[in-house]
């Protein structure tokens, strides 16, 4: 089992930049992909971003790509996703999910993710 808890959402003007934090239980988290969607208002949850479980493999949706990062500390449990030049497009509820990654390629699908956080909003002002 792995809990995963998001922090760091809130409002920003366009422009500006946000760090989200997703902390995770477990001792064999390392052993995890993970991956960030979002989904706003009326709209099918998206893919955002995802690192693989070794944090070698990143991969990012191609309205984010250049503007945010995603990294883990495995060390922390912790996956980070910078996010700078933010839109008011990219205003959402933002998750984090985790799926065990050990030997398997890293999935932009959220179906392929069993485990989920609560979300965290992200607003972003014009």
């Amino acid at each position: 089992q792995v809990q995963l808890v998001e922090s760091g959402g809130g409002l920003v003007q366009a422009g500006g930049s946000l760090r989200l934090s997703c902390a995770a239980n477990g001792r064999t988290f390392s052993r995890y992909a993970v991956g960030w969607f979002r989904q706003a208002p009326g709209k099918e949850r998206e893919f955002v971003a995802a690192i693989s479980w070794s944090g070698e493999s990143t991969y990012y949706a191609d309205s984010v790509k250049g503007r945010f990062t995603i990294s883990r500390d495995n060390a922390k449990n912790t996956v980070f996703l910078q996010m700078n030049s933010l839109k008011p497009e990219d205003t959402a509820v933002y998750y984090c999910a985790a799926t065990y990654g050990l030997g398997r390629p890293t999935s932009r699908r959220p179906d392929e993710y069993g485990y989920w956080g609560q979300g965290t909003q992200v607003t972003v002002s014009s």
